[in-house]
């Protein structure tokens, strides 16, 4: 089973803590997500956010798949860095470490994802077809969601790799 990556930068120009209040606020997750993917909270983001939190949401990564997605916070460093992992969902494992660091002009945002499919070599033979393009997707549209709600920067650091590892 192959061990993937998903490396995303972007740079916005807002404060720290103007960019800490919006990503450690789980309700915003859907503001982000493409509407295609049904994505809501069931339970677990009416709270902020602490590490030991489990949030339960339901997702449709595929038109023909919806899911339910359970996530745990694993570690938080207020207006730093926070971590989610899968505890149940589509992928035999989701590492998703999320980071903020000030720059002259605003923030970067820096996202690391590590995962792994399930299903053994039907899972490695699904994914340049299905799951990387649409992880892709996903964060370019998250890309394209925040500089419409906080603006852009005029030099595009934008980084977002995905790879095998």
């Amino acid at each position: 089973m192959r061990l993937y990556q998903l490396h995303a930068k972007q740079q916005l120009p807002i404060s720290r803590d103007e960019a800490w209040q919006f990503l450690s606020n789980p309700k915003n997750l859907k503001t982000i997500t493409p509407p295609h993917m049904g994505f809501h909270i069931l339970s677990g983001g009416d709270k902020p956010m602490f590490a030991g939190q489990i949030i339960q949401y339901m997702v449709k990564p595929f038109p023909f798949l919806s899911t339910k997605w359970v996530t745990e916070i694993t570690h938080v460093v207020q207006g730093e860095y926070f971590v989610d992992e899968q505890r149940f969902g589509p992928y035999a494992l989701w590492h998703h470490k999320h980071f903020i660091y000030e720059t002259s002009n605003g923030v970067e945002m820096e996202d690391i994802i590590d995962y792994k499919l399930p299903f053994g070599f039907l899972g490695t033979l699904m994914y340049p077809i299905l799951v990387k393009s649409q992880l892709k997707k996903i964060f370019e549209y998250r890309k394209t969601k925040l500089e419409s709600l906080f603006g852009a920067i005029a030099e595009k650091n934008t980084i977002l790799e995905l790879k095998s590892i």
